[in-house]
């Protein structure tokens, strides 16, 4: 009897030691995996065991080994955007499946708040037409979210909470509303699923999506512990890279899209370096140098004192400049008056969609459709007025009359509100009382709503003529 025991002992010790690869939460059933791409499956077994994977769409026994950690990563071919759902089975001669997995278009959303804000919305803080958003989520089961749980560390994370979500009414209230709407409209043009990972955290600085390496060339940044743990959980820089990027950089994305800067607001001169930098680090993590990165200008509010907002809203513009294959889009048309204290303003439809517009005007094939509004090229003075030219408005204005957001100053530099109406494909501005015009700005002020847009009602861009003067 004792020796039956024994035996069966031995065989429950055994069988407990023989454990199933163990994969991380990103990969979970509903995924959805880059179209046409190699893409990588990784996770832990024991040392030495032999993992191997397959696939529903066809790839067979695709192995690799174990490494003295336990760590183990196989690289596997995906086909076309498909709405079949496929599975994927992996094994140490002990098996785990996926299932419920789409082939289709992949994208990471990052940034502070506006980026993380909910289609639920915040406490006091609303998303324009939520109700109706939520109430018909479920019409796109294949719009697939996957939300990164906020984390903090010192060191690299190996893996990262958060697994994919079905759109539906009971999941979509906690998706990225910027982000929902960028994948709404990439899924209705291109007819493929769409895979959004949102790694967000309200507050933070571009400094805390970037690694220690870069972070210690910058001279204001200090990264010893105990310092940067007397700071406020979202102006922390490094750890949310360390905890929220780092770990999700095997999962391979088509792009990114960005939207931050508000806790950046001071350090303009210093955020298109910043901004580049960070990029740079990603496309290294992701191994593709030309990956897109596209951003939302940071929305007007009333910050106080000084144009700050203005600067930094210029920087980001700078930005594209040193970024290859990126681009701004601007939002100083989807504010209301009421709401220049309210940061986070409610209509997020429109950034997503001008994000998407970008994405598949410069990467879909969709070249009729408008990915720039007009951005400032020169001016001249004529009869005491300042005629000002435009880039990105080849085909004219959305008005010629009642334009709003234009200031003017004459010789004294002192700017004043202007009248501005539209003669052909360039817009005259003046002030009956300025003589000898010398600067025109435009929505240049931390809050000011501008109304002036090309024939797609993509906004002008934000801009001062006299940016020499300062």
């Amino acid at each position: 009897m004792k020796k039956i025991n024994l035996i069966l002992i031995f065989f429950m010790i055994g069988f407990t030691l023989m454990s199933k690869p163990q994969l991380p939460e990103i990969l979970s059933d509903g995924m959805v995996l880059q179209q046409k791409s190699t893409v990588k499956i990784w996770g832990k077994s024991d040392a030495g065991k032999t993992v191997s994977i397959s696939t529903s769409w066809g790839v067979e026994n695709k192995s690799a080994i174990a490494d003295n950690n336990g760590n183990w990563l196989v690289m596997i071919e995906t086909p076309e955007a498909s709405f079949t759902p496929y599975s994927i089975t992996i094994s140490d001669g002990e098996e785990v499946v996926l299932n419920n997995i789409l082939i289709g278009e992949v994208w990471l959303a990052s940034g502070q708040s506006n980026m993380e804000m909910p289609l639920n919305g915040f406490w006091n803080n609303p998303i324009k037409d939520a109700n109706d958003v939520i109430l018909n989520a479920g019409q796109y089961p294949a719009i697939r979210f996957v939300t990164i749980e906020k984390a903090q560390s010192f060191e690299p994370l190996e893996t990262a909470k958060g697994k994919w979500q079905v759109s539906n009414p009971e999941n979509a209230p906690q998706f990225s509303a910027t982000a929902f709407f960028f994948a709404e409209t990439l899924h209705k043009a291109l007819n493929v699923p769409v895979g959004i990972i949102v790694s967000a955290w309200g507050g933070s600085k571009v400094e805390a999506w970037t690694n220690r390496e870069i972070l210690n060339t910058y001279d204001d940044v200090d990264l010893d512990e105990e310092t940067v743990n007397k700071l406020h959980p979202m102006s922390r820089p490094l750890l949310m890279y360390n905890g929220m990027i780092h770990p999700i950089t095997n999962y391979k994305v088509n792009g990114f899209i960005w939207y931050q800067g508000e806790t950046n607001i001071g350090a303009h001169e210093v955020y298109p370096d910043r901004l580049n930098n960070m990029v740079t680090l990603w496309r290294e993590l992701w191994e593709d140098s030309d990956i897109p990165f596209y951003y939302a200008e940071i929305a007007p509010f009333e910050y106080g004192e000084g144009d700050w907002a203005a600067y930094l809203r210029e920087a980001q513009f700078d930005a594209q400049k040193l970024i290859k294959n990126s681009g701004m889009i601007s939002t100083n048309d989807l504010v209301e008056e009421y709401e220049k204290h309210n940061i986070h303003p409610r209509n997020k439809t429109d950034v997503g969609k001008r994000l998407a517009y970008m994405a598949l005007n410069r990467n879909y094939n969709f070249s009729q459709v408008e990915a720039h509004g007009p951005e400032f090229a020169s001016m001249e003075i004529i009869d005491n007025k300042a005629i000002i030219s435009f880039d990105h408005a080849h085909n004219g204005f959305n008005r010629f009359d009642d334009i709003v957001g234009f200031e003017i100053a004459g010789e004294d530099g002192v700017f004043v509100p202007a009248k501005a109406r539209v003669n052909h494909l360039k817009v005259e501005v003046y002030n009956e009382n300025i003589n000898k015009p010398t600067a025109v700005r435009y929505c240049y002020r931390n809050f000011m709503i501008g109304n002036l847009a090309n024939t797609r009602n993509l906004p002008v861009v934000p801009f001062r003529s006299d940016r020499a003067v300062n």
